[in-house]
């Protein structure tokens, strides 16, 4: 699992041509105010510096959902140290989702102590162990969360998928491998991906 190495121009291009083969349009910065909207996600709550580039958005014919696909970077201070991430996000907001306040990200080693000490929340499902040994499952309404979450479609999806991470609050779902700038040609298996997602969960499959 790689991190796109080529220059902002090169990979502003490819961004573009993929756009193109999506049927989406492209746009080289946020034009909507796409940030404001996003500032209650976990993801966009921390750092500063803020921007997103290589926009792609596709709005369907009844205006029902909006798919936006865009590369996402902030700035985290400690100290004296100042690092930039990069990465790119899956963002969709659609009438048709209903969607509980929740995060769902890759459980790792300090997560378990801090679930051990009850330190921290996380919803388990004692029937899919593997789901539940690799992801940590937050969130307030923790019975809508466990409906929600709780399909077999979905538990499969992140019991093969790895090291994903997806943030969920009412119409707003985002979709994103952590500090990861997706290579342009990996950006049509991030669309199919997030689609596949947001079929499960809509509220009126077609």
């Amino acid at each position: 699992m790689f991190n796109f190495s080529g220059s902002d121009d090169e990979r502003q291009a490819l961004m573009r041509q993929t756009a193109h083969e999506l049927e989406m349009k492209f746009t080289e910065k946020d034009e909507y105010g796409m940030i404001a909207l996003l500032r209650d996600f976990q993801l966009f709550s921390v750092g500063g510096n803020k921007a997103i580039t290589n926009l792609l958005t596709h709005t369907s014919q009844l205006m029902e959902d909006r798919v936006n696909i865009f590369d996402y970077q902030y700035t985290v201070r400690t100290g004296k140290t100042t690092v930039t991430y990069k990465q790119t996000v899956f963002f969709i907001n659609s009438k048709r989702l209903a969607m509980p306040e929740m995060l769902l990200k890759p459980e790792h080693f300090f997560n378990r102590i801090g679930n051990w000490l009850g330190l921290q929340q996380d919803i388990d499902f004692e029937e899919h162990k593997d789901f539940s040994n690799n992801y940590l499952l937050q969130g307030e309404d923790e019975p809508q969360v466990r409906r929600t979450m709780n399909q077999e479609a979905i538990i499969r999806f992140f019991t093969i998928e790895k090291e994903w991470c997806l943030e969920s609050i009412g119409f707003f779902m985002i979709f994103y491998q952590p500090k990861r700038l997706i290579p342009p040609h990996e950006i049509k298996y991030l669309h199919q991906r997030g689609m596949l997602l947001f079929d499960n969960f809509k509220t009126d499959p077609l």
